[in-house]
C-alpha cells in the first residue's frame, strides 16, 4: 500500500462519515449525549463534574455531581479537546476528533490487511469496507466510543505484527490498553491481552520469563491510567468508577435505574433464583449471538470472515482476535447480561472490526479458488466481479441503514434529532407555565434533555410513584416527564388517566409524553 493509496481512503471514508454527520446535528442517543455534555463541562472550565443525573448506582448526594461515575472518561476528553481546539462550545466542534478518527479507519484496516496478506486488492477491498460499515455507520462519527475504540483496535492488530523492537512494542501496547480501559470499563480486556501477547512471544522456564516487557507493558498502561485511578480514589474511594460493581446484581435492565441503589445486592440477586439468571443469560446469548451475525460479520461478510479465521487460524493475530471476541462476549454474556445485550457487546466489539474487515476478502478469495477449481471460473475475472460486489453490497447496506436510522422519512427533520426537537417543546411549555430554568426535572434521559434545554435532569428510578416522590425530593426535581416509550413499568398506570394520576399534577401532553409537577 502506497501513501497515496491510505490518503485516498482516508479522504473516501472522510467524505462518508461527513455525509451521515451532515444529518446529525445533535448526538442522538443518552451515550453520545452524555459525552459530548461532559466534554463540554470540560471545556467551559467545570472539571469533571454533570448537572444531571442518569442512574443512581453510586447513591449521588446531589446536583452537581462528579461526572463518569459508571462510563469512561476518553470520549468525554476528545469531545473537549475539539471544543477546545476550535474556541466554541457545539456540537459540531466537539466531535471532528470522532469524523478525523472514521476517517482514519479505512487505510488502518487497509494497512492491517496488507499485513495479513502482502496483496494490495485485497487491502483495497478491506479498506473500502471499512468506508462502508454497515450498522456502525450511524455511530461512528457521533460523540461515543465506537470510533475510538474502532481507532484503537486496529493499532492493536498492526502493534503486534511489528517485530523489530520488541521493547518499544511492549511498552505501545501498554498505552494502548490504557486508552482501552479509558475509553470503556471492559477495556481492562485488553491489558490482560496485552500481558497475554508478551508472555507468548517467549513461553518457557521461569529463568526466560519477559519481565523487562511485563513492566513495560504494565508501565504504559499506569501512565494512561494512574492518574484517573487517582482522581476516582480521590472522588469516590476506589480506583475504579463505583456504579459497574452494582451493576452485577441487576436482575432486570430496568434496575439500572433503581433506587436506592443499595438494594442492588447479591442476596436479592440470589433471591431471584437461578432460573431467573439462567433465563437472563439465554437472552443475552440470543441477542448478542445475532449482533455477532448481523453487526460484526455484516450479514454478507460472515461466512466470509468464518472462512479467513479457518484458513489463518495459526496466525498468532488471528488467535488474540478470537481470544478477545471470546472475552468479551462472555463478559457482556454472562457478567452484564442486560447491560451487555443493551449495547455493551455492539460497543465493546467494535474494537474488533477493522480485523474482520481485513479477513473478509482472505474468505471471499478461498471462494473464489473453489469457483475455479470446480466451476473452471476464470481467476482474474472472478475476482474483479466478486469484489466490485461485495463493496457495492456492502455500500447498499450501509446507505439503507445509515437512511433508515439517521434520516427518516422527512430528511429537512432528520429523526436523529427528534429527540432534542421534542425535549426544546417541552422545555418552551414547562418556561411558559412560569417554571424556574433551575429547577430539576424527571425525565428518561438527563443528558439529553440538559443538552437540549440547560435545565437540570435527573433519571426516572426503577419504582412506583412512591419512589419517584423520594427521588424528586431528595434532589429538589419539580417536573416530570413521562414518554410511553421508555416508562419504568412501576409509573406505567400513570400514563392510562394523567389527569387523575395519583401524587402528581398533570400539566400537558405533548407528542404522546405526558408532563407532571410534582405538589
Amino acid at each position: 500500500m502506497t501513501r497515496r493509496d491510505l490518503l485516498t481512503l482516508f479522504l473516501v471514508g472522510l467524505g462518508v462519515g461527513l455525509a451521515v454527520a451532515a444529518f446529525q446535528s445533535t448526538p442522538g442517543y443518552m451515550d453520545a449525549e452524555y459525552y459530548f455534555a461532559t466534554g463540554r463541562r470540560l471545556a467551559e472550565g467545570h472539571g469533571f463534574t454533570e448537572p444531571f443525573l442518569w442512574n443512581y448506582l453510586d447513591d449521588p448526594a446531589g446536583l452537581p455531581h462528579p461526572s463518569h461515575a459508571y462510563w469512561m472518561p476518553l470520549a468525554s476528553l476528545l469531545s473537549a479537546l475539539g471544543m477546545a481546539v476550535t474556541g466554541r462550545l457545539t456540537y459540531a466542534a466537539g466531535r471532528w476528533p470522532f469524523l478525523l478518527l472514521t476517517a482514519s479507519l479505512p487505510p488502518l484496516t487497509a494497512r492491517l490487511a496488507f499485513s495479513l496478506t502482502a496483496r494490495r486488492d485485497l487491502a483495497w477491498t478491506s479498506g473500502l469496507l471499512a468506508v462502508f460499515p454497515a450498522f456502525y455507520a450511524p455511530y461512528l462519527p457521533v460523540t461515543d466510543t465506537f470510533s475510538p475504540v474502532m481507532f484503537l483496535g486496529a493499532l492493536f492488530f498492526l502493534v503486534i505484527s511489528l517485530d523489530e523492537r520488541p521493547r518499544l512494542r511492549a511498552l505501545t501496547l501498554g498505552l494502548l490498553a490504557g486508552f482501552f480501559h479509558l475509553a470503556r470499563a471492559d477495556g481492562l480486556i485488553w491489558l490482560l491481552l496485552a500481558l497475554g501477547t508478551i508472555w507468548l512471544e517467549r513461553p518457557g522456564t521461569l529463568r526466560r520469563f519477559p519481565a523487562d516487557k511485563i513492566a513495560l507493558v504494565l508501565g504504559g498502561y499506569a501512565l494512561v491510567m494512574g492518574a484517573w485511578m487517582a482522581r476516582n480514589l480521590s472522588v469516590f474511594g476506589t480506583v475504579l468508577a463505583p456504579g459497574g460493581s452494582r451493576a452485577l446484581w441487576m436482575t432486570r435492565y430496568d434496575e439500572l435505574f433503581a433506587y436506592p441503589a443499595n438494594r442492588l445486592t447479591f442476596a436479592t440477586w440470589w433471591q431471584a433464583g437461578v432460573n431467573a439468571a439462567v433465563r437472563a443469560r439465554l437472552w443475552a446469548l440470543n441477542i448478542n449471538a445475532q449482533t455477532a451475525f448481523a453487526v460484526q460479520g455484516g450479514i454478507v461478510l460472515f461466512p466470509l470472515i468464518l472462512a479467513a479465521l479457518r484458513e489463518r487460524r495459526a496466525d498468532r493475530r488471528v488467535r488474540l482476535a478470537l481470544l478477545a471476541w471470546g472475552l468479551i462476549l462472555t463478559v457482556m454474556t454472562f457478567i452484564f447480561p442486560f447491560a451487555g445485550a443493551r449495547g455493551g457487546f455492539f460497543h465493546s466489539g467494535a474494537a474488533l472490526q477493522p480485523l474482520w474487515w481485513a479477513l473478509a476478502p482472505l474468505g471471499l478469495e478461498r471462494f473464489i479458488a473453489w469457483g475455479t477449481r470446480r466451476r473452471g471460473w476464470a481467476e482474474g475475472q472472478a475476482r474483479r466481479v466478486f469484489q466490485g460486489g461485495l463493496i457495492a453490497l456492502v455500500a447498499l447496506l450501509t446507505i439503507v441503514i445509515a437512511y433508515g436510522r439517521v434520516v427518516g422519512p422527512e430528511p429537512l427533520k432528520p429523526q436523529w434529532d427528534a429527540g432534542e426537537r421534542l425535549y426544546r417543546r417541552v422545555e418552551e411549555r414547562l418556561r411558559s407555565l412560569g417554571a424556574p430554568p433551575e429547577v430539576p426535572i424527571v425525565v428518561s434521559n438527563p443528558p439529553g434533555y440538559y443538552l437540549a434545554s440547560g435545565r437540570p435532569a435527573i433519571a426516572l428510578p426503577d419504582g412506583d410513584v412512591e419512589t419517584l416522590q423520594a427521588v424528586a425530593a431528595r434532589y429538589g426535581a419539580r417536573y416530570v416527564l413521562l414518554d410511553p416509550r421508555s416508562t419504568p413499568r412501576g409509573l406505567a398506570s400513570l400514563l392510562e388517566d394523567p389527569a387523575t394520576a395519583p401524587g402528581l399534577r398533570y400539566l400537558d401532553t405533548l407528542e404522546e409524553v405526558v408532563l407532571f409537577a410534582i405538589p
